[in-house]
């Protein structure tokens, strides 16, 4: 019972308006949670399955980066390697799920990678490596915009789930006991001024 609240007609109305808001936001909440797992999960299976093919793009550019060492020397694919200009042709932005914003990276794909050394004096192991990286750091740009959309949509669900569980073990149960006590007051009270009014009359 709460000891605060005077048992009222004002006090019972405005009791029962929390309540009901609060029903209608534990709905809402439940709805957004229910939606956001929804999302986690698909995302949870895209994540797992760029993951694996991640993996076996590594184990194909390594297979043949070392194939590269072997023909044309460590300390040549090396040199050549710091030719490689640094990536800045990716931006980002956001859009909103349930009120979670989600990254969006934008990053020009592009089949068939420009070679940023001399042909002369390599060899096609190179070449084949060279593609075999420059596929995975597509591949893991996209990934990293999947992990980092599964992290934001976990937290979402996390604090989701605490408010609506506040609403429905807390709010919902304390409003629900208030207009209980309210209105046990109320007709108890009716009652006594009904009886009262009939021994006037007697």
């Amino acid at each position: 019972m709460d000891e605060a609240v005077f048992p009222t007609k004002g006090n019972l109305i405005a009791s029962k308006n929390s309540y009901r808001l609060s029903k209608m936001g534990f709905e809402l909440l439940d709805k957004k949670r229910v939606i956001l797992v929804n999302e986690l999960m698909k995302h949870l299976h895209i994540a797992e399955e760029k993951r694996k093919e991640i993996n076996r793009l590594f184990i194909a550019a390594y297979t043949t980066l070392q194939r590269a060492n072997i023909i044309m020397g460590i300390a040549n694919v090396e040199s050549i390697s710091k030719s490689t200009p640094i990536e800045d042709g990716i931006s980002f932005s956001d859009r909103s799920v349930m009120g979670i914003n989600i990254p969006v990276i934008d990053y020009q794909k592009t089949q068939n990678p420009n070679h940023n050394y001399s042909t002369s004096g390599t060899d096609d192991s190179l070449d084949d490596a060279f593609v075999k990286f420059y596929e995975i750091k597509q591949k893991l740009i996209e990934l990293s915009e999947v992990e980092t959309t599964v992290y934001k949509l976990s937290n979402g669900v996390k604090k989701t789930t605490k408010r609506a569980n506040a609403l429905k073990n807390i709010m919902i149960p304390k409003f629900s006991e208030r207009i209980k006590m309210i209105t046990d007051v109320l007709d108890e009270k009716e009652r006594e001024e009904f009886s009262r009014l009939k021994i006037i009359k007697k």
